[in-house]
């Protein structure tokens, strides 16, 4: 499958170039590396939801968000279908199943000049998809 990014010309071959950032957003994703958040993830980094009406910002904030998210679509399929990059941002289609809910929807990610995340934004569709997600990440979420 095809996936529409930025290349770059290498003797006569195009060749896709995936971000650096976007490559250790991936490999936290399909991995489980939590852990890797912490130097991925800029001290005035912003989290979007697409539950919560306010911004969650900084590092402290965005990071619970994101492990919850990992831990959540671990074992569901999430992959994703096609990538678009910028000079320093992403849009990343996502796909899913959730006890039987197909869930779609697209990360849209900013960095900085340093490769760290500065802003995360998601988008989510169905309603029924999203329905599914929100208790989930509630109880991910719970302290």
């Amino acid at each position: 499958m095809a996936i529409p990014c930025r290349l770059s010309r290498c003797r006569d071959t195009i060749i896709r170039v995936t971000p650096p950032v976007i490559q250790r957003w991936i490999d936290t994703l399909e991995n489980a590396r939590t852990d890797a958040l912490d130097d991925l993830l800029a001290d005035d980094a912003v989290f979007y939801s697409p539950v919560v009406f306010t911004p969650q910002e900084g590092k402290a904030k965005t990071a619970p968000y994101l492990r919850a998210a990992v831990e959540l679509f671990a074992g569901t399929g999430f992959h994703y279908l096609e990538q678009w990059f910028a000079d320093r941002s992403a849009v990343l289609q996502f796909a899913a199943e959730i006890d039987g809910i197909q869930v779609n929807g697209v990360d849209i990610i900013h960095w900085n000049d340093d490769a760290k995340i500065v802003s995360f934004t998601v988008m989510m569709r169905p309603l029924k998809a999203l329905q599914t997600v929100q208790p989930e990440m509630a109880r991910l979420l719970a302290l």
